[in-house]
């Protein structure tokens, strides 16, 4: 190919530093493996990065996009031939290095995941980080031996990808799942078919100010940092995890000690980013077989072209999308 179309984000500052432009294979990153794209999505982090409201890439420019799918065209690496339907979600993709928002990619062997049998590009991106990184924070939270019989377990952020994926593998594994939301009211529906239990308001939701609080939750997937999940810290059942994600609400965390050394508490942190080839390959088996939301069409329920992304990022930032959006590279 001698050219192709991007979304390239010459600066930290977004907006009118961040364009749809056509570029070639040389202005790359390097890497053993190129990609034709078919599809990529949005994420909050690619919004921040796109605005310029987060500083998300180390380096400019890039494309942006943490996420790609689409068909090996050529490989240096062996366990990645060409002809093969994979996935890249993540390992630094529109931070230290071009990402998907674009027709083609190229990326090092070691960030590649071959699709499992089940899942093509589409429904690969219809997951995307989020859903990967949902089915990590389960994983992490089985690992660490959370049960259904423990309790209901709180998602924040409830309407967001995550939260989204978050409530619906809950639900299929077993776990009582609730949606603590801002947008209780207007995403009741959408939440209990996803299979939420129950649905809290967040803006109604006393914090309380007590080292501990109420014991209530089994365990908790938080998308939002700051005083919800400091909240939660003190309600957690003992032994109980909560996995952080996020910082939608504020990257910081005021809490004591008293949770985990008197409840035995545990906050597991989750980094979807730098997870290591052998772990992502079985969370996507999982993807495609036990963890596949059932509702997986419902969620990602929006699907635009490439040269429609620049006018979708607000929305993200804003909070105004629920579930996910879908693009299409071609």
């Amino acid at each position: 190919m001698e050219s192709f179309r991007a979304f390239r984000i010459h600066g930290p500052g977004g907006g009118d530093d961040a364009r749809l432009e056509t570029i070639g294979l040389d202005d790359l990153s390097d890497g053993e493996v190129v990609i034709r794209g078919e599809y990529s999505s949005i994420n909050y982090k690619d919004a921040l990065a796109a605005t310029g409201a987060g500083k998300i890439l180390r380096r400019y420019p890039l494309v942006g996009g943490v996420d790609i799918a689409g068909t090996v065209v050529s490989s240096s690496d062996p366990r990645v031939p060409a002809g093969a339907r994979v996935a890249v979600c993540g390992c630094g993709l529109s931070e230290t290095r071009d990402g998907g928002f674009a027709e083609y990619a190229r990326v090092p062997g070691d960030c590649v995941n071959l699709l499992p049998e089940g899942l093509d590009t589409r429904s690969a991106m219809a997951l995307g980080t989020a859903g990967f990184t949902a089915a990590l924070a389960i994983q992490r939270m089985q690992d660490n031996e959370q049960q259904p019989d423990q309790g209901p377990v709180a998602v924040t952020g409830a309407t967001g990808g995550v939260g989204s994926f978050a409530i619906n593998m809950l639900a299929r594994l077993g776990f009582e799942a609730v949606a603590v939301t801002g947008k209780a009211t207007q995403a009741a529906d959408y939440l209990q078919e996803l299979g939420a239990r129950e649905i809290l308001d967040l803006k109604q939701v006393d914090f309380g100010s007590r080292p501990l609080e109420k014991a209530q939750w089994g365990g908790a997937i938080d998308n939002l940092g700051g005083e919800p999940l400091a909240w939660l810290t003190r309600t957690l059942k003992p032994h109980g995890n909560i996995a952080s994600i996020g910082l939608a609400a504020s990257h910081e965390l005021h809490t004591t000690v008293m949770p985990f050394i008197l409840r035995g508490i545990n906050l597991l942190g989750i980094d979807s980013n730098n997870v290591p080839l052998a772990k992502r390959e079985r969370l996507w088996q999982r993807l495609a077989t036990d963890l596949r939301p059932p509702a997986l069409d419902r969620i990602a329920c929006r699907e635009i072209g490439l040269a429609e992304l620049p006018g979708h990022f607000q929305a993200h930032i804003d909070g105004r999308i629920t579930g996910r959006t879908l693009v299409r590279l071609r």
